[in-house]
């Protein structure tokens, strides 16, 4: 279910229009707060809902985990270093479910420009731009010509 905001909580700090993959997460430039311009293509990764240090940004959960009149609230805790999902039902019972933060801190990934250009022959190897320094090894193992199967069995 795509993703709505809280008018009353968001500050418009524009963290969710930064990393909404689907470009849809806008700022309203009457009343500078978020919204979803269009619920219909949300990919529903919660990405915004974890970013967003207001806690402005919920989610409506599906039907096989949280039945009609319940909530879902998603918790972004920095200095615990978890994010916290709460489901309460309609009958006042409450689900709690905790995960641990598994991405960099905002801002310590280098951008694109800040790398070498690939040199022309770059365009001919296995590898992507700059993969095996990313990933701290000399170099990635490739299949040589020789090793491939060639035709079908």
């Amino acid at each position: 279910m795509p993703t709505f905001v809280y008018m009353t909580r968001c500050d418009g700090c524009g963290h969710c229009v930064d990393i909404c993959p689907s470009d849809i997460m806008h700022i309203d430039k009457t009343y500078r707060r978020a919204y979803n311009i269009e619920p219909n293509m949300c990919w529903e990764c919660y990405s915004c809902v974890k970013i967003c240090p207001q806690n402005a940004i919920d989610c409506r959960g599906y039907a096989d985990f949280a039945p009609l009149g319940h909530s879902v609230r998603a918790l972004r805790e920095e200095e615990k270093g978890t994010i916290s999902w709460k489901l309460k039902f309609r009958d006042g019972r409450q689900k709690d479910f905790v995960s641990p933060i598994r991405t960099t801190p905002w801002g310590s990934i280098k951008s694109p420009s800040d790398y070498e250009v690939p040199n022309p022959d770059a365009i001919k190897a296995q590898e992507l731009a700059h993969e095996p320094e990313a990933l701290n090894v000399d170099k990635l193992p490739a299949l040589t010509p020789d090793q491939l199967k060639q035709g079908m069995v």
